[in-house]
């Protein structure tokens, strides 16, 4: 139910986890470029690319770029959601790195840049 969320926990919680799957991909999160190839990777990904890749043998790379993936979609809607109650949600240097890319290629995709 929104306005009983944690923001502050969920943020570290996602953070921790974003900074774990940087390390097992070798993330440098302040190689600008590195970062927004991994955004627009992030934001590309298919679902029937995933379920076919997944029924491989697990690549233990793959499957953190995966979680990866996953815990961009968290980052971005719990952004979302707190900035609706007027709460600034956002981690450390990983998040921020991340989310800044994510954002404007996602507002780039949405404008047709």
């Amino acid at each position: 139910m929104a306005g009983f969320e944690d923001y502050a926990a969920d943020t570290r919680e996602i953070e921790l986890e974003i900074e774990r799957k940087g390390i097992v991909l070798g993330i440098d999160w302040a190689d600008k470029l590195q970062v927004r190839e991994l955004a627009r990777e992030a934001l590309d990904h298919s679902a029937s690319e995933v379920r076919l890749k997944a029924s491989e043998s697990p690549d233990p790379t793959f499957m953190a770029k995966l979680d990866l993936f996953g815990l961009a979609a968290i980052m971005l809607k719990t952004m979302q959601e707190s900035a609706d109650l007027g709460i600034e949600s956002h981690g450390g240097p990983a998040w921020k790195s991340f989310a800044k890319v994510l954002w404007a290629e996602a507002e780039r995709r949405k404008s047709g840049g």
